[in-house]
């Protein structure tokens, strides 16, 4: 699988990235484990995760998507060198949370040690903190860069006008961004942030690459909305508009021979501005999906016809 180039961060990473927040989730560690070792097996060496994955279970407090990647590296250190490890700070934790630098600070060695390493590759700011001025936050940046515990930095859910103040805010700059964006979800790329992100050489990695399932085309109908994503995360795509994402997405497929999420990706890689999407995987089939899609090219007509749909 041939890497790209993450914008000016200066990483090499994965056609499409594995989203860590199965791990501790929809995966227990054992399954989490075999699927590490098969994605890396396979080509796919890019991992996003967060210090808050997975508060939403009952009974877990977050970092134990963390905790589970760091127990897969230490049982096979070589691993760590074959990998881009991606994790996030900012959102909001049992003690704190936010983009202060006292809090940036100690959240990262929190992670380091859940993950069981000394270096993160990518370190996002989660979501912006209108509490604390982009200066104080970029200087802690630069202080974990300098010190070798952070490599490069980017900004997840920040809009085109924090991405262009951040620009002169600090000693270092956001690399890369991670905003929310798919053949549902448009507006918050599209337009401005897209246009910021192509000019300044800014790779971007969107996150809910297949709308929490829904462009896997397997939730037709309120019967199909069990298990533990359901009706809270897919519920809210189950209109006209998902309905005709859907309906392009089956002629697409018919004339490819490519599964629905295989589309859903190739479309997003296809984009302007986007570098990889993440996405995720529970089941050999899946993952094995994960890998087709960088293979799935689009015509102009197919392109079109999945925006206009989306439209």
């Amino acid at each position: 699988m041939q890497s790209v180039r993450l914008g000016r961060s200066g990483l090499m990473i994965s056609p499409v990235v594995f989203g860590g927040n199965v791990f501790g989730w929809t995966l227990d560690e054992a399954a989490s484990h075999r699927m590490l070792d098969r994605m890396v097996d396979l080509g796919i060496d890019t991992i996003d995760t967060a210090d808050v994955y997975n508060r939403w279970v009952e009974g877990h407090s977050g970092g134990e998507s963390e905790t589970i990647i760091g127990n897969w590296l230490a049982a096979n250190p070589a691993n760590r060198d074959r990998i881009i490890l991606i994790t996030k700070v900012g959102g909001p934790m049992p003690e704190g949370g936010g983009l202060s630098a006292r809090w940036i600070e100690q959240e990262v060695e929190a992670s380091l040690k859940r993950l069981r390493t000394d270096r993160i590759d990518l370190y996002f700011s989660h979501r912006p903190d209108p509490d604390t001025p982009q200066d104080e936050t970029l200087a802690a940046y630069d202080k974990l860069i300098s010190a070798g515990k952070v490599r490069a930095i980017g900004a997840s859910n920040f809009d085109a006008g924090l991405m262009q103040a951040a620009e002169t805010a600090g000693p270092v700059k956001y690399g890369a961004q991670q905003p929310e964006y798919n053949l549902y979800a448009r507006d918050r790329f599209e337009g401005p942030l897209a246009r910021f992100c192509i000019e300044n050489d800014i790779g971007v990695i969107p996150y809910f690459s297949l709308a929490a399932g829904f462009l896997t085309g397997k939730y037709r109908t309120e019967a199909d909305l069990t298990g533990p994503r359901g009706e809270r995360s897919i519920g809210k795509y189950m209109n006209d508009r998902g309905k005709a994402i859907l309906a392009a997405m089956d002629e697409v497929a018919e004339e490819t021979g490519a599964a629905h999420a295989e589309i859903a990706l190739a479309w997003l890689m296809a984009k302007p501005g986007v570098t990889a999407p993440i996405a995720s995987a529970t089941s050999d089939r899946q993952l094995d999906s994960l890998v087709a899609a960088t293979t799935v090219e689009l015509n102009a007509d197919q392109m079109r016809r999945l925006d206009a749909a989306g439209s």
